[in-house]
């Protein structure tokens, strides 16, 4: 019997295979509004509102790495990242369930720091951690949270819903947890040397890097945007279409594209780049614009809206419009500084769990 490893399908390959075979559980389930392929599953519980349900895992030596992210941004971001998905339906998030895995060498204190970190979190966001589940690890620490919100149902906004001729836009900057985790990186090799060798590392991670702070908190701690979400209901706007950037412009600009049957162009003027991200990337060789597109982990929110809607977000300067949807037979396109025109379908982008790193 010949068995097809998941790489060669990649982390959208098996999920497209799981939901087949879950399929069939959502038949006679009036109450489910959404299930899988969005940031959040929808469903009616009675009342104006619908709720929103959302689940994350984050996994040592896939998501972090405990010699370079202290356990209390750990537990800020693993609420943080949850709250990002709920936002992005345009809601609010209401209770958390917390599960996790833990070597059972890993101190108390530790654990302890992790938890001070996620209520800490959730304070901040208005959320309740109502329960949960632990268990013993013997590979690393294991975090899953499970986050419930709330919104108006005629509020939500989906990845499907953009249509031809309305803008592109996205929140705050991106490419800053990208060149975080790169500055990280760096200085998690220059440890792992000196352990190699025998030698101290006597530095604090966080103060030997401090002139990069701004970068290095983008990608430890992320901030959900949900003063988006209530900036949107103060204006009256519901995106016609939304996802937040957790696997990079391109990846989750294409989401939104195929789950509403459209193209897109985006110009790569107007993507808002953060700052200390180019300077991070010219000191390292590379590219600001490729981490923008690729790096993902900037939890901004991309969205769209009639033209009509412009002079409703005119004034809030944390809002770019950054291109504009096109018909599906168009394609995805980013023209670049120079005036070149290329196709982002050809382009992988954004991170695939099973895929080549």
């Amino acid at each position: 019997m010949s068995f097809k490893p998941i790489s060669e399908i990649g982390e959208f390959g098996l999920i497209e295979r799981l939901s087949r075979i879950a399929a069939p559980t959502l038949k006679n389930k009036p109450a489910l509004v959404e299930g899988i392929g969005d940031d959040c599953a929808v469903y009616r519980t009675g009342g104006t509102s619908v709720q929103v349900s959302t689940t994350d895992l984050l996994v040592e030596q896939v998501h972090f790495d405990l010699l370079t992210t202290p356990m209390h941004h750990l537990g800020s971001k693993a609420i943080s990242v949850n709250v990002s998905d709920v936002c992005a339906m345009n809601a609010l998030p209401e209770y958390a369930l917390i599960s996790i895995a833990v070597p059972k060498n890993l101190p108390v204190e530790m654990v302890e720091q992790l938890y001070a970190g996620m209520a800490h979190a959730a304070s901040r966001y208005g959320l309740a951690i109502a329960g949960g589940d632990t268990s013993s690890s013997p590979s690393g620490l294991v975090i899953s949270v499970t986050m419930t919100g709330q919104a108006p149902e005629e509020r939500l906004a989906y990845r499907k819903g953009a249509r031809p001729g309305e803008m592109v836009c996205v929140s705050g900057t991106l490419g800053g947890s990208a060149a975080g985790l790169k500055l990280l990186m760096r200085e998690r090799s220059i440890m792992i040397d000196l352990l190699r060798n025998n030698e101290t590392y006597d530095k604090d991670v966080m103060a030997e890097l401090q002139e990069y702070s701004e970068a290095i908190r983008c990608h430890l701690l992320p901030e959900a945007r949900i003063d988006m979400v209530r900036f949107f209901q103060e204006a009256g706007i519901v995106p016609t279409a939304m996802i937040d950037v957790s696997d990079g412009l391109t990846a989750d600009l294409r989401h939104i594209c195929r789950r509403s049957g459209v193209g897109a162009h985006i110009d790569e003027g107007r993507i808002p780049i953060l700052a200390q991200a180019r300077t991070i990337a010219d000191e390292f060789q590379d590219d600001a614009v490729a981490w923008a597109l690729g790096g993902g982990e900037d939890y901004q929110l991309l969205f769209t809206l009639p033209k009509e809607r412009y002079d409703d977000i005119a004034g809030n300067r944390e809002i770019s419009v950054i291109g504009e949807i096109l018909p599906e037979e168009e394609g995805m396109l980013l023209t670049d500084i120079f005036g070149m025109t290329i196709d982002l379908e050809e382009s992988a982008g954004g991170f695939d769990h099973f895929g080549e790193q």
